[in-house]
């Protein structure tokens, strides 16, 4: 059901309701936009219920007769079959009704698959004993109608066509009503822009207009004509409160809330279908049959008219460029490990030089070196005579101890 739409500050006396117009008023003063459902849709909900009770009765009666054929002879006696028959009867008259529309919030299978609901007068939900209260006066005097059936049948068929919420016999006895949970979805068309804003709309900042704060000023704008005051004005200034807080420029002095958020509403479907347009030309290329479709040439952009004020907005002509997964980040580096500096190197040692070699001195003949630094005296050779005449010393021959040897001195104190 669809709430709030006309508000009351003071309660009075509540006219008439329109004929098909519910007129539930809640505890809360609010009236309650809902459909009362007419006798066609009723009967067609009543007789898919009909055929669910018939169903049942017989399956119903399959069980008490394997029951009672199964029971020995004689120990069920006629009135104790009238007691069963009688209870099944009310099982399936008074049971179905009252179980469903408690249970199923108002919807017996019949009313489910047409989309009708029982409703108490202010809206809320059916109570057991509007429930039991309903299907009593039910079966009394409208359907089967024990009292006085066609009779019965006639009277309730002409209060349900007389009664402007279309209510029966058992409606008007329990307080109650039926109306429609479905209603068909009506397109209604959104008004357009204004010429004359069609410069300064063009220069409004949208970015931060939400789809869902704009579907509700569509809402609105389709429905409006549908709002009574006070509740329609309210709502006016309170959808333009919220679409000035998110847009710019502010709108011109002076101008209706209905004709400041048309406006709005107009210059963002007029970039919607640009932008769609030309995602589609970008994507042409890669599936070239989408540009062969009928409904693609509804995205053909709309030329406003000229207008005069500030720059024009005026969407890119460059398609944007194609969507692509940026590359994961890089992971960090880590910085290069600080260079231990060399430790430091001794200084060498001053070489010390090396001693000098002391100077060779020709060794004069007769010695020979026999260690380093020294000089041991050595005998110089003798000639083979002279080997000779040593070994044969004479008188004529002087002692080679004694004689002079040729290159060597003769040592003092030795002559």
């Amino acid at each position: 059901m669809v709430f709030t739409v006309r508000v009351s500050t003071a309660p009075g006396p509540s006219s008439a309701p329109a004929w098909g117009d519910a007129g539930l008023v809640s505890g809360e003063a609010v009236e309650l936009d809902v459909r009362a459902a007419r006798i066609g849709s009723r009967t067609l909900a009543l007789a898919l219920d009909v055929l669910i009770q018939l169903v049942s009765a017989l399956v119903l009666a399959g069980v008490a007769g394997l029951l009672l054929a199964a029971a020995p002879y004689g120990m069920i006696d006629l009135a104790t079959e009238r007691a069963l028959l009688t209870l099944g009867a009310i099982l399936v008259l008074v049971g179905y009704p009252v179980l469903f529309e408690r249970f199923n919030h108002g919807r017996t299978p019949g009313k489910a698959a047409v989309g009708l609901r029982v409703v108490s007068l202010d809206g809320a939900p059916v109570g057991l004993r509007q429930s039991l209260t309903r299907a009593l006066v039910g079966v009394a005097v409208e359907w089967p109608g024990l009292v006085l059936p066609l009779l019965s049948w006639v009277a309730g068929a002409a209060v349900m066509l007389t009664d402007a919420r279309g209510r029966r016999l058992g409606d008007l006895v329990a307080g109650t009503m039926v109306v429609h949970t479905r209603t068909a979805t009506r397109w209604t068309p959104v008004p357009a822009m204004v010429p004359v804003l069609a410069g300064w709309a063009r220069t409004l900042d949208l970015s931060r207009l939400d789809p869902g704060l704009a579907l509700s000023v569509r809402q609105y704008l389709a429905r409006q004509h549908r709002f009574a005051e006070p509740a329609r004005g309210e709502l006016a200034r309170r959808l333009w409160a919220e679409v000035a807080a998110v847009t710019a420029p502010p709108p011109p002095p002076g101008l209706p809330e209905p004709v400041y958020l048309a406006a709005v509403l107009d210059e963002r479907h007029h970039r919607a279908r640009h932008r769609l347009a030309a995602e589609r030309a970008l994507a042409a290329p890669l599936w070239p049959q989408l540009d062969a479709t009928d409904w693609d040439r509804s995205l053909e952009p709309v030329t406003a008219p000229p207008a005069v004020g500030p720059p024009a907005y005026e969407p890119a002509t460059t398609p944007p460029a194609p969507f692509t997964t940026p590359a994961p980040p890089a992971p960090p580096t880590m910085p290069a490990p600080a260079t231990m500096p060399a430790p430091p190197t001794m200084p060498a040692p001053p070489t010390v030089p090396a001693p000098h070699a002391p100077a060779t001195v020709p060794a004069p003949v007769g010695l020979r070196p026999a260690v380093p630094g020294g000089m041991v005296p050595v005998r110089p050779a003798v000639p083979a005579q002279a080997t000779a005449a040593v070994a044969r010393p004479g008188p004529d021959r002087p002692d080679a101890r004694t004689a002079p040897v040729a290159g060597v001195e003769p040592t003092p104190g030795r002559q």
